[in-house]
């Protein structure tokens, strides 16, 4: 089997991994005591006294009666002190946005008297706290503002211990790739430095990388050097963190009674050190544990304990989680009403956690948290609730995506040059079933939209490796008239993942090419299969009439299905029969009806055609990518058909077909289109243009969806220009960039297609354009003239329409 794709599907519940202190952390020590007069001097000892005998409200009033003397005093080094006291024990207790306040205070101190390493300790331990209560864009503000004092004190601890947070902040944020790279930063410092305690930490953060990776033997190897470094130098926490996270890796391999023996361990550490974090995530996985073991009752009053602990520290993340969890117990007890209870609220908290943030870091957490999504649809089934399943669904895909765009069109108005603030999206509420109906009348289609469902007996650190078990249809009609439909996965010879990899890999083999219509069916005979999968169980609530338009919602790996090539068993392609468009969501189709009707006012005329430019080159040493005649030959026909000119060879700078893009209505741009080959910014793709002496000639996807686009359509001639990064909120790549740049329509290819039949299918697509100006349509009668003169898929399935008609 070729290109085999191992398919991540997502976990229903998640494991408290507990590897991300920071290590400049340290417990509250009792000092000497100076001899003194000061009142509060003594009553920072009276403090120290009654924490260590764990009378905390005491201490912590003795310690504010200290700071208000030290403040009338003017004792600007007693005053530090005691914040910073005050900051810690506040930690200790779980009392975050307490802990916060005092920091805050520490910090405004820090800055008037001049103190740089005070503010830098200030910074560093607001950012832990901030991450703590979920807050992440200012968990990274406040950190890498400490990180540049560090580097200008020459503070190399310090410094060390700033990147150990970055790299806590970003494995929040499943951001795996950045987080190791700021703990191997972190541990070369820990190591040159001699920090013990750091080298600790980071052995655990390591740890709990590889469990990400589903590589638990690599995971379980971190934490017993971390367990045994932490016994070695007595550090009781990071032993606690250790045991807790070795007991979830054994969880993970389905060793129940090895992770519990490892979870008691842990809990009984953080009972000692009252670090109700540690006590949470011991007593929730073994919580899950006795789930598996079938002891339900047990199970329940342990995933109880477990919020509370959560709620009591005011982390949302983790009460997000706990939430999940208990409400993942509840449904394995078939309490279902109790578990979508538990549920929805663990995704409001989810949900608020993505606030501030920028559209990356909101797809990289939304990933993190699909396990929620995914298991309350089942929850929602199981109630015999479809309309409520479809609800979820849509709340949970294409979220970034759709806050992007709301964003772009609320702030339409806005100045053109702010386009840093487009991309730091804004909260928008999710689409409920009346707002589902509208949708389809005024889109005037058959909407399909698919779930993907995992196997929900296989758990993770957020992610599992295994397969889906389920797929959910819903299928919305014009008129509103919903209905559902439920397939079975687990009776498929292969699995869905191994179907689309295998269909994949014979249109990334333009080597063999079908000549007839017989040798087509026989080459493609996984297309029969997913017909029978996606369409089959559906095919009686599909329109008769071949021009009502079926608008299909992918989820996942789903996006790679060449929808129009799915043969019947008649031996007929989709297309044939029906009229295909696609859309990430439901919202997001709605979203870029809006930003269409927002385009007729603008009135633009010019079309911008861009065929075969000077190529730039790629690679070390630089190679320059192949010319492209045919692309040149393309752009001339489409030119001459719409009464244009177009851009070629030195013509087609980047810095030109930029400036020309911001006032086209119609974009065609025929050239190379790259997907990981080359990447600046945190999305893939780019689209290769003439290089001049102020760029390479390539534009990005990070450039383009910073862009302020009024084009009603871009039409993307070139390979591979509809795959990106398959995540939970839809494919990132180009065409995502596009509409958010404040385009409605993008045409894209899902494959290398071959010179003379995209000229062909590219030139009959704007010939029916012009006549009738519906995208949809045109895609359809551009493929089946193509088809009848190159019958293989290959030659004319790539393209694909997505967004508005």
């Amino acid at each position: 089997m070729k290109n085999k794709i191992y398919l991540t599907a997502i976990a229903s519940v998640i494991l408290l991994i507990t590897p991300l202190s920071t290590w400049a952390a340290a417990p509250i020590k009792p000092t000497p005591t100076i001899p003194t007069s000061s009142p509060a001097d003594e009553l920072v000892q009276t403090g120290l006294q009654q924490f260590r005998a764990k009378q905390f409200d005491p201490a912590i009033s003795s310690w504010q009666q200290a700071l208000k003397i030290y403040q009338q005093q003017k004792n600007h080094k007693g005053a530090i002190n005691v914040l910073e006291t005050l900051a810690e024990a506040s930690k200790m207790l779980g009392k975050y946005e307490q802990a916060i306040a005092y920091l805050q205070q520490l910090l405004a101190l820090a800055q008037s008297l001049g103190d740089r390493q005070t503010e830098a300790n200030a910074l560093g331990n607001l950012g832990n706290s901030y991450r703590v209560i979920g807050n992440y864009a200012k968990a990274l503000e406040v950190q890498n503002q400490g990180l540049v004092i560090r580097e200008e004190l020459n503070d190399q601890q310090g410094e060390g211990q700033v990147l150990a947070s970055l790299g806590n902040i970003h494995y929040d944020l499943g951001n795996y790739r950045i987080a190791i790279n700021f703990y191997q930063r972190s541990l070369k410092i820990a190591k040159e430095v001699g920090n013990v305690n750091g080298i600790v930490f980071l052995l655990n953060s390591l740890g709990a990388i590889a469990g990400t990776e589903e590589e638990y033997p690599q995971a379980i190897k971190y934490y017993q050097q971390s367990l045994d470094n932490a016994r070695k130098i007595g550090f009781r926490e990071a032993e606690g963190n250790a045991l807790n996270n070795i007991g979830s890796s054994y969880h993970v391999q389905r060793k129940y009674k090895e992770a519990i023996a490892y979870y008691e361990q842990a809990l009984t550490v953080a009972k000692e050190l009252k670090n109700p974090r540690l006590e949470g995530a011991a007593i929730g996985g073994m919580g899950l544990a006795y789930v598996f073991l079938q002891e339900y009752d047990k199970a329940l009053s342990l995933q109880e304990q477990s919020w509370k602990l959560a709620e009591q520290i005011g982390d949302r993340r983790l009460e997000a989680m706990t939430l999940s969890n208990w409400g993942y117990t509840l449904w394995r007890s078939q309490k279902y009403s109790e578990a979508e209870q538990k549920f929805l609220t663990s995704l409001n908290l989810l949900e608020s956690l993505r606030s501030n943030l920028s559209d990356g870091d909101k797809v990289s957490i939304f990933d993190t948290q699909l396990h929620a999504f995914n298991l309350l649809q089942q929850i929602m089934v199981a109630q015999n609730k479809p309309e409520a399943a479809l609800e979820i669904a849509e709340r949970g895909r294409a979220r970034a995506f759709a806050e992007l765009l709301s964003r772009r069109l609320d702030s339409s108005s806005a100045p053109k040059n702010d386009q840093k603030a487009d991309l730091i999206s804004s909260s928008l509420t999710s689409i409920n079933i009346a707002d589902i109906r509208r949708i389809a009348k005024q889109q005037n289609a058959v909407m399909v939209e698919y779930s993907l469902i995992a196997d929900p007996t296989f758990i993770g650190q957020g992610k599992l490796k295994g397969e889906y078990i389920k797929l959910y249809i819903w299928v919305v009609q014009p008129s509103g008239e919903l209905v559902f439909r439920e397939v079975d996965l687990t009776k498929l010879d292969l699995t869905i993942g191994d179907l689309i990899a295998d269909v994949r890999s014979l249109f990334n083999d333009s080597g063999v090419i079908a000549e007839d219509p017989k040798e087509v069916l026989d080459k493609y005979a996984e297309l029969k299969i997913l017909h029978r999968i996606l369409i089959q169980p559906i095919q009686d609530l599909l329109p008769q009439d071949e021009n009502t338009r079926v608008v299909f919602l992918p989820q996942g790996l789903l996006f790679l299905v060449p929808f129009a090539a799915l043969i019947n068993p008649q031996g007929q392609f989709l297309i044939e029969k029906h009229t295909v468009q696609i859309a990430p969501a439901i919202q997001v189709l709605d979203l870029t009806h809006q930003l269409r009707q927002q385009l007729q006012k603008v009135n633009l005329q010019a079309t911008l055609i861009v065929g075969n430019p000077t190529m730039p080159s790629l690679g070390d040493p630089p190679i320059q990518l192949p010319t492209l005649l045919g692309a040149e030959k393309e752009a001339k026909a489409i030119a001459s058909l719409l009464n244009t000119t177009f851009l070629t060879g030195d013509q087609a700078t980047k810095m030109e077909v930029v400036a020309k893009m911001k006032s086209a209505r119609f974009v065609h741009l025929a050239t190379h289109g790259l997907l990981e080959e080359y990447r600046k910014g945190d999305i893939p793709g780019a689209i290769a243009l003439a290089p001049s002496s102020i760029d390479d000639g390539f534009l990005t996807a990070s450039e383009i969806v910073t862009m302020r686009l009024s084009a009603e359509m871009v039409v993307l001639s070139a390979c591979k220009t509809g795959q990106g990064l398959l995540t939970g909120d839809g494919v990132i790549g180009l065409s995502r960039s596009l509409i958010t740049a404040g385009v409605p329509s993008v045409v894209v290819s899902l494959w290398a297609v071959p010179d003379d039949p995209t000229a062909l299918l590219m030139t009959k697509f704007y010939q029916k354009f012009q006549a009738e100006p519906n995208k949809a349509k045109a895609i359809r009668y551009a493929m089946l003239a193509t088809k009848a003169k190159y019958p293989d898929p290959l030659n004319w399935a790539a393209f694909t329409l997505i967004g508005e008609n």
